[in-house]
């Protein structure tokens, strides 16, 4: 029976495009996750039913969704098909057969469940006596079975470490004399001690026996120092050849479109940064310590084979044996492995839970009914620990007693073959030397296959993200400067963010930014303001309409990082870096100007503040460094801006944090600074908004007023709904 497909998510949020890779595999077709993950519109939560529907639908794949009992899925549905999974993951059911499930999970493999389980981590509801919970049916039709399987996008093999690891094929040659060396070094061992036996002890000459172990204690030392020099090298091999690989990952996020960020969790790109650590493994010590092994295993079989045809042939099986009797545990492991991880992070989670609410469960007196719960989880644990012990009992008595019975079986040949006169007792003692040396790189075998699989999906990983298109490419011939016109036009702008069943956040967007005026844009929460700026800012294209720079020119012709040059920026989750108050300012710049540094602390009203710190602007702040408020932070940010002095400025609530004397001193200083600039704000208090040239003021997603302040307030509608209890109105 053919073993059902399977393939690993990359991210945490993709176990819903990959179970739809999953099925199609199954179905015949190979598509690239990529296109999966855009037809579904996924987002930085993940992908919907909905998503993965209209995604099986544009594949040619007939898909139908809805709650469902158990029984059904037992008795009626068509597999495979896709389930909910614990209400925050999705899996592939693909059997069912008496009291077992079978699953391939994105997250997990392929893992057999008996039905209590199973439904325990699906259902989400029960009807009467029948667990319920959510699956969607999925049926190819003729049109997906007339599309070409995907070209397979070109990943981060173990070619492109070989790459890498070629630009020192000097060292790599060093590498290679002190093995062959070492090889040699040690191929000399076992005639040393045949010496010692045949010559020095059957002629009881202890003047031979001396030079025998002076010449055995010669070679450790060379062997030792040779292993001394490899280790350094392969140091300085490995350790550039990592900083070049993470390096390269670096680049790569540097040059991807900032839409790409907001549907990526920070711990899935950490998983790629510590997936270098996978690469580092395999290159520094398994590798290496392999392929010597391998070139020790050759040297020895050569050897062996020259001594005794039968003992080689009973080495060769019994090492068969023990590799393969440890592969099959390895794979039962996995599996077992994972159910032990659910586990342990359900009573993780719980033992939290308990702590962390031990107040409210007393007020509640409810301390009874949530210890049952963690007794339940308790058993469930200790049962999975006690498979796993036995499982580990199994396979650890199995391969010692394969590895035992095929020396106890090679000692007996030797024996034999020395009353029969065939080897000596010399000969036959550096057979169980050779064969001691053999038994090392059979070992060693299980561990780098293991870490070659993990390097392997590390590359994998990695890869998914250097095949991504860049957010500038040289093809694209975008801009580098701007047109002698310099407002910005809207026309017709809307825009959803990613996300199948996504509303549209902005609808039919049109008006002009004046160049050297000040905009101000208004609105009450969730009414589109932060999301207009991020276009804006090309963080992200609109999804209909366009936006124009000056008279003509198209503002997706024009390159993303020479825009944002030309663009100071205070966001609503503004970033302050673990560095000097003044690194957090100049951002980089290699020649700070002292001046400006200056005039931009006095503009953010920062000057006092700084001259109070005992190290001043080398005061470091950040995580690692002295905390500020919210108000120093956004100061700070405010100086940022103004120590770059660009062409246009947006603040999208910039002096929220601030208390009333802070924000009046800064307005009025950055008033006078913004003279002449292209300014837009975001911003619900009036002090900021009511010296604004114009004022947009959106209400669920669309214009529906725009004027002067003045103007707006004689209207007396929405903009004056949303004003009228601050208190500066009457002033």
């Amino acid at each position: 029976m053919a073993i059902f497909p399977h393939y690993k998510q990359h991210d945490m949020m993709d176990c819903g495009p990959t179970c739809l890779q999953i099925i199609s595999k199954h179905y015949g077709k190979v598509l690239n996750i990529e296109r999966i993950r855009k037809l579904s519109d996924i987002g930085k939560t993940g992908v919907s039913l909905l998503g993965i529907s209209r995604a099986a639908e544009a594949l040619g794949i007939r898909a139908q969704g809805g709650r469902i009992s158990f029984e059904s899925i037992a008795g009626k549905s068509v597999l495979p098909c896709i389930v909910h999974w614990r209400r925050n993951h999705f899996v592939v059911v693909y059997k069912i057969s008496r009291n077992k499930v079978y699953v391939s999970d994105p997250a997990s493999g392929l893992i057999k469940y008996t039905q209590e389980e199973f439904i325990e981590n699906w259902a989400y509801a029960w009807q009467g006596n029948k667990a319920m919970g959510v699956i969607l049916h999925l049926n190819p039709t003729p049109t997906f079975y007339q599309q070409e399987d995907d070209i397979p996008v070109k990943g981060m093999g173990l070619q492109y470490l070989w790459e890498h690891v070629w630009h020192y094929k000097k060292l790599l040659l060093q590498i290679g004399i002190g093995l062959v060396a070492a090889s040699v070094i040690q191929l000399i061992f076992p005639f040393l001690t045949k010496g010692i036996i045949d010559v020095g002890i059957q002629n009881k000459s202890l003047h031979f026996i001396y030079l025998m172990l002076i010449g055995q204690l010669l070679l450790s030392a060379g062997q030792f120092f040779i292993d001394l020099l490899r280790g350094w090298v392969l140091l300085h091999i490995t350790s550039r050849i990592n900083i070049m690989v993470l390096s390269d990952f670096l680049h790569k996020l540097m040059r991807l479109p900032l839409s790409f960020f907001d549907t990526k969790l920070t711990g899935d790109l950490l998983q790629r940064i510590e997936d270098h650590k996978r690469i580092e493994n395999l290159l520094t010590g398994n590798t290496i310590n392999t392929l010597f092994s391998l070139i020790t295993l050759v040297v020895f079989s050569g050897l062996m084979l020259h001594y005794s045809l039968d003992i080689f042939i009973v080495f060769v099986i019994g090492s068969a044996l023990y590799l393969g009797w440890l592969l099959i545990f390895l794979r039962k492991r996995k599996k077992l492995d994972f159910k032990r991880f659910e586990a342990r992070a359900q009573n993780h989670s719980k033992t939290l839970q308990i702590i962390n609410g031990i107040h409210e469960i007393n007020l509640n007196d409810n301390g009874t009914q949530k210890i049952w719960e963690w007794e339940r989880l308790q058993a469930k644990l200790f049962n999975q620990n006690i498979k796993s012990l036995t499982l580990n009992q199994n396979q650890s008595l199995g391969a010692l007693f394969i590895n035992q019975a095929k020396d106890i079986l090679i000692v007996f040949l030797a024996a034999k073959a020395v009353l029969e006169g065939r080897v000596s007792v010399g000969e036959m003692m550096a057979m169980q030397f050779i064969v001691g040396q053999m038994n090392g790189p059979v070992m060693q075998m299980a561990g780098f296959l293991q870490t070659l699989q993990d390097a392997k999906i590390s590359m994998e990983r990695l890869g998914q993200i250097h095949s991504l298109q860049d957010e500038e490419m040289p093809e694209m011939h975008q801009q580098h400067h701007l047109p002698s016109t310099r407002s910005i036009a809207l026309n017709e702008v809307s825009f959803a963010y990613p996300g199948a069943g996504n509303q549209q956040i902005l609808k039919d967007i049109s008006f002009t930014i004046a160049e050297g005026h000040t905009t101000a844009i208004v609105g009450a929460s969730g009414s589109g303001k932060t999301t207009l700026l991020k276009l804006l800012l090309k963080m992200y294209p609109p999804v209909e309409g366009t936006i124009q720079i000056g008279n003509s020119t198209d503002f997706r012709g024009i390159s993303p990082k020479f825009w944002r040059r030309q663009c100071g920026i205070v966001m609503q989750e503004g970033f302050i870096f673990s560095d000097t108050i003044a690194g957090n300012i100049i951002m980089g710049d290699e020649q700070p100007d002292i001046a400006r540094l200056e005039h931009a602390l006095a503009i953010a009203n920062l000057t006092q503040f700084v001259n109070d710190l005992p190290l001043g602007l080398n005061t470091k702040i950040g995580a690692e460094g002295k905390g500020i408020s919210g108000g120093q932070k956004q100061r700070i940010l405010i100086a940022r801006v103004v120590y770059k002095n660009p062409e246009y400025i947006f603040l999208d609530e910039a002096t929220s944090a601030l208390d009333a004397n802070n924000e009046k001193m800064i307005i009025q200083q950055l008033n006078d600074f913004c003279k002449g600039k292209t300014v837009v704000v975001v911003a619900h208090r009036l002090s900021t908004v009511r010296n604004a040239d114009n004022i947009i003021v959106l209400h669920k997603g669309e214009i529906i007023e725009q004027g002067s302040h003045n103007e707006l307030v004689q209207l007396r509608g929405y903009y004056y709904d949303l004003i009228k209890n601050q208190l500066e109105l009457g002033s």
